[in-house]
């Protein structure tokens, strides 16, 4: 049987060495959910927030085959996970993401200029509850913050800014999970609108707020793509992982 932690805190040990800040989220219980075979003593866990479910401790094929439900995200610890995974979820593709180190120094300066160099006719506007509404209603942009679960927990928790043209948000970052120190960073661009500068221009907006508040801006690059981004506003690589995309 399954069982949602009461205090996901128990579980912490078992995710010692796994840096994603959405475990974190999990683990400090500001969203997410931990879920364990054992609820007195967890050997085995599951901490699932939005879209991602992060494997730790013993292998577990009840925790495995009991995933939540629709397109799932599912990150194995080690490589005892990895087999449990791809023996229940053969049709599962197997992908590599880019972490990055949790400590960078940000080059404010630099930063500021990336967010001012916007072409004319576009501004960036920080995302509130009239943007939340936009993001909320657009394919491209609601898993930036449908994932907090109501516009009341988004607005209270979230962090996120929007490149607007017209009126209408054509780039946003904003925060796809929180946690108490920081957030994770999201960041998605219509794609008529690519290759101008916004996504650079808004991340950079969003990092420079998030510091002013004393939050840190994680970043998690699902390609090389995003990991190159990343690098221009400032991250720094730190290790390879595998996951497993599953329908």
């Amino acid at each position: 049987m399954i069982f949602e932690l009461r205090d996901a805190s128990l579980a912490a040990p078992l995710y010692r060495g796994m840096e994603d800040t959405s475990i974190l989220s999990c683990l400090q219980g500001v969203m997410g959910k931990v879920f364990v075979t054992d609820p007195v003593s967890p050997r085995s866990a599951m901490a699932y927030v939005g879209s991602f479910a992060f494997y730790a401790g013993e292998p577990d094929r009840e925790l495995v085959m009991n995933k939540p439900e629709g397109f799932l995200v599912m990150v194995p610890q080690h490589e005892g996970w990895q087999a449990m995974i791809e023996e229940c979820f053969p049709q599962a593709e197997r992908n590599i993401r880019f972490a990055t180190r949790k400590d960078t120094r940000f080059n404010r300066a630099k930063l500021g200029e990336m967010a001012a160099a916007l072409p004319e006719g576009y501004a960036i506007r920080r995302i509130d509850a009239e943007l939340y509404d936009q993001c909320a209603a657009e394919p491209a942009f609601n898993d930036q913050v449908l994932v907090f679960g109501s516009k009341e927990k988004y607005l209270e928790l979230g962090r996120g800014m929007a490149v607007v043209k017209d009126g209408r948000i054509v780039s946003g970052a904003s925060s796809y999970s929180r946690y108490n120190e920081g957030i994770e960073i999201e960041v998605d661009t219509l794609s008529e609108e690519r290759r101008k500068g916004l996504a650079s221009a808004v991340c950079a907006a969003l990092i420079l707020a998030c510091l002013d508040e004393g939050l840190y801006p994680s970043w998690d690059a699902a390609n090389r793509s995003s990991l190159g981004l990343a690098r221009k506003l400032g991250y720094e690589f730190s290790h390879e992982y595998v996951c497993y995309e599953v329908e």
